[in-house]
């Protein structure tokens, strides 16, 4: 992804069976308005006097745009849909059946739903929604490929169900999402900012390609782990030896995260002692029960709950954030976007940790194990129902109660006297 020009273009990847593109891409335009320059001035600038300039990257991870600038439009009609819904709740079923019906016999498009959505009793019991039903495009989650396929997603839930949207488009060497548009129908939905109440005109308007969007940065993680394999020995009374030569082979994980990677102590009632690199070097050690590693986006979940400060999510920025540090002087600290981070166990470790991805893939993380974070080239582009700014402050009035407080009354001139 380079957003240096006015164009961000979200790439399909080729079909596996055909090798063709099965789908049109999607193209956000960046639109001009009155404010048109950079969160980092004009351009940005690179030359400083007459002599000195800064060197080109061209590796560089993305440019962001002033948020007031970035919309949302089709260079082709969309034709397809991803609708994912809350599994296990009763609530979104009948708001579940009104949109699909909407988008399949109004708007004459494509819907993806998820197998284990369909299986539930609820839906596969109703004859009157079974004739929609057939015309649905079903799929299995790390099974199926639908990442060339679907051109943009309506979520229905809360915010898990966005930070499970992303998690789709992390397998089959495809990482690229479609603009996601998330209804409130959860419990806090700080990720979701529409309300299901006017979804007909509120989705006519996003197919006709006329909304603000927010690029939320995504964390690119590689787990390397080290696949210890015992062989036992047996000795001459055929006893099996325990302490039989090591053999290891590494074997590599990697994941898209929106919100954090976090790295605790697991069950184990020690200190976690862990040391954390940048770009190769080592900045500390982190004593305590873990750290967080987030996005902006990700900075208002679990991250503000450990004493971080709150992010936007157009900032440019990685967050490291202790959890309950044996240090009083150990504060969360923001890293500019694009550097590598790496984290493993202390050699005088005296556990080993566990490390979960948005609260998915939880697993062990031992001696000789590595953990690699840096910014993601693939955001995932969430669709505003105002714009990027008004909706964030929107949601932290709302959701968080940021800065709530009596106020003073009013202080007269008679007051003053005493």
């Amino acid at each position: 992804l380079h957003c240096s020009s006015k164009s961000v273009t979200f790439h399909p990847q080729r079909s596996r069976k055909s090798g063709k593109p099965e789908c049109n891409p999607i193209v956000f335009v960046i639109l001009s308005f009155r404010r048109n320059q950079s969160l980092h001035g004009p351009s940005p600038v690179t030359t400083f006097g007459p002599k000195a300039c800064m060197l080109q990257n061209p590796h560089a991870v993305m440019h962001i745009q002033d948020p007031a600038s970035q919309r949302l439009t089709w260079n082709k009609p969309p034709k397809s849909v991803l609708v994912i819904k809350k599994i296990r709740d009763a609530s979104l079923l009948e708001p579940f059946k009104e949109l699909c019906m909407f988008l399949t016999e109004v708007k004459n498009l494509i819907v993806y739903v998820e197998k284990k959505v369909l299986e539930d009793p609820a839906i596969s019991g109703d004859e009157n929604f079974g004739a929609i039903t057939k015309k649905f495009c079903t799929f299995r989650e790390d099974l199926d490929d639908i990442s060339n396929r679907v051109d943009f997603i309506i979520c229905l839930g809360g915010d898990g169900t966005l930070l499970y949207a992303s998690s789709l488009f992390q397998v089959f060497s495809q990482e690229s999402v479609p603009p996601v548009m998330a209804f409130h129908l959860g419990s806090l939905g700080f990720l979701t900012p529409f309300k299901f109440d006017t979804y007909q005109s509120q989705v006519t308007q996003i197919i006709e390609g006329n909304a603000a969007i927010v690029l939320r940065s995504r964390l690119r993680v590689r787990v390397l782990k080290e696949n210890w394999e015992k062989k036992a020995r047996v000795d001459e009374k055929g006893i099996i030896l325990t302490n039989g030569d090591n053999e290891s082979s590494r074997k590599a994980m990697q994941y898209q995260v929106l919100n954090e990677v976090v790295v605790d102590r697991g069950p184990s009632s020690y200190l976690s002692n862990v040391d954390l690199f940048l770009d190769g070097h080592l900045i500390t050690t982190v004593q305590g029960d873990g750290v967080i590693v987030s996005t902006p986006t990700g900075s208002t979940a679990y991250a503000v709950a450990a004493g971080a400060s709150m992010i936007h999510p157009n900032v440019p920025a990685i967050m490291i954030t202790p959890i309950c540090p044996h240090s009083l002087s150990f504060r969360p600290i923001v890293v500019p976007a694009g550097v590598e981070l790496k984290i493993m166990l202390s050699r005088d470790a005296r556990n080993t940790a566990w490390v979960s991805f948005d609260g998915r893939k939880r697993q062990e993380i031992c001696h000789g194990d590595s953990i690699t974070i840096t910014t993601s080239c693939f955001p995932v582009p969430s669709i505003c129902f105002r714009d990027p700014v008004n909706d964030w402050f929107e949601s932290l009035a709302q959701c968080l109660h940021w800065n709530v407080r009596k106020k003073q009354n009013y202080l007269s001139s008679e007051d003053e006297e005493f």
